[in-house]
C-alpha cells in the first residue's frame, strides 16, 4: 500500500438519518461525526432523551485516523444482533470518527436473531448512504528552531513544499515555527530542513 492510501481516512461531515421497517418494527438510524468518546456519550444521551419511548437505542462508533477505538452496544437486544451489525457497516464503508445510533420501536412481532441483524445492518446503511462522506488526510506537525536572519530560507522551503504554518514564536533573534503537512510529504519537508545548517528540528504527530 502506498503513502497516498495510508495517510488518508474516510468520515462523514454532518449528521444524517435513515429509516427501515420490518414486520411493523420501525428502526430510526442517526449518524454523527465524532472526535471523542465524550462526543459519543453526548449524542447517545440526546437521542435516548428524545426517543425515550423507544424499546432500544443501539449504537456503534469508531474513532481515530487509525480506526483503533471502537465499540458496539446492543442496549438490551440479544447479544451481537444490533451493535455489531452497525459496526460492521462502519467497517464496510471504511469510515472513522463516526457514531451510528439506531432507535427501535417494537411492532409487536419478534424478528428473531437473523431478522434483527438484518434490520440493524440495513438501518445503518440507510444513515450512511444519506451522509456526505469525505476523505481527509492524516497530517503531522514539525517544529523548527532557527535564528531570525534565516527566515527567508525557511519561507522558501515552506513555499516549495507547502506545509501549513500553525504557530510561530519569537525569543529575541530566535524563532520557533510549527508546520503541519500531510504525512506522506513529511519526509520531503524533514529532509529539506535537515540539509540547512542552523535549523533544529522537532517532530510531533498532529
Amino acid at each position: 500500500m502506498d503513502n497516498l492510501t495510508t495517510d488518508t481516512y474516510r468520515t462523514i461531515t454532518s449528521p444524517s438519518e435513515g429509516t427501515y421497517s420490518q414486520l411493523r418494527s420501525k428502526f430510526l438510524a442517526f449518524a454523527f461525526h465524532v472526535e471523542t468518546e465524550e462526543d459519543v456519550k453526548q449524542h447517545v444521551t440526546d437521542i435516548q432523551k428524545k426517543y425515550y419511548d423507544a424499546r432500544h437505542a443501539c449504537y456503534a462508533y469508531m474513532i481515530g485516523s487509525d480506526r483503533s477505538r471502537f465499540r458496539a452496544n446492543d442496549n438490551g437486544e440479544p447479544s451481537g444482533t444490533a451493535g455489531k451489525p452497525i459496526l460492521g457497516q462502519i467497517n464496510s464503508y471504511e469510515l472513522t470518527n463516526i457514531l451510528i445510533i439506531v432507535v427501535r420501536y417494537f411492532g409487536g412481532i419478534k424478528l428473531g436473531t437473523s431478522g434483527l441483524i438484518q434490520a440493524y445492518r440495513q438501518a445503518a446503511i440507510e444513515a450512511i448512504e444519506a451522509a456526505e462522506i469525505v476523505e481527509k488526510t492524516i497530517d503531522d506537525d514539525i517544529s523548527i528552531h532557527f535564528q531570525f536572519p534565516m527566515m527567508n530560507t525557511v519561507m522558501r522551503v515552506v513555499k516549495d513544499i507547502g506545509p501549513q504554518i500553525v504557530g510561530q514564536e519569537y525569543d529575541g533573534m530566535g524563532c520557533m515555527m510549527t508546520l503541519r503537512i500531510r504525512r506522506s510529504l513529511m519526509p520531503s519537508l524533514h529532509s529539506a530542513f535537515e540539509n540547512i545548517h542552523g535549523i533544529e528540528i522537532k517532530e510531533s504527530e498532529g
